[in-house]
């Protein structure tokens, strides 16, 4: 019986360096509202971020998930920013907003990972408390970020199903 200590996962940072450069492509030219980017740490706890998530899958070279967690006033604030109009949260337009928002920073982000990849239809959770199951072997990463009417994360939980050439 072996007594070593399992390996850590393995981050490759050239999955995570095209949501950020998403995020700030997204809310800069869609949203219109100023985000800082914080620097990306290993996320803790299967727990959520928030209260509201957009959640988009990814398929073919490259597999796992993208969560876009926002504050539940954030979210509220930033939609109406993004529709040009308050939008209640129980509408389905609210949600279709937040999917949209996911969708758009996956789909940018997908374009520059050099790999052959395809995305889901955003599903959305509303709710405190919820969980989003996630690939087991690959870490997480947070990229939080903030802006003048709250905070949101991206959580990005992906890896790389084909070596690069």
């Amino acid at each position: 019986m072996s007594t070593a200590t399992p390996a850590a996962p393995v981050l490759n940072p050239k999955l995570i360096i095209p949501f950020v450069n998403s995020v700030r492509q997204v809310f800069s030219t869609m949203v219109s509202v100023p985000t800082t980017v914080k620097p990306p740490h290993l996320k803790g706890s299967a727990g959520p971020s928030y209260d509201v998530s957009g959640i988009i899958g990814f398929s073919g070279d490259v597999v796992g998930s993208v969560v876009v967690s926002f504050e539940k006033s954030a979210a509220v604030k930033l939609v109406a920013a993004f529709a040009g109009m308050e939008i209640a949260v129980d509408s389905p337009d609210f949600a279709d907003a937040i999917g949209e928002l996911a969708n758009m920073i996956a789909g940018s982000a997908k374009k520059d990972l050099g790999a052959a990849a395809s995305i889901s239809v955003p599903n959305v959770i509303i709710g405190a408390g919820h969980t989003v199951a996630r690939l087991s072997d690959v870490p997480c990463i947070v990229i939080p970020c903030t802006t003048p009417v709250g905070d949101f994360a991206v959580e990005v939980n992906v890896k790389q199903t084909v070596k690069p050439a």
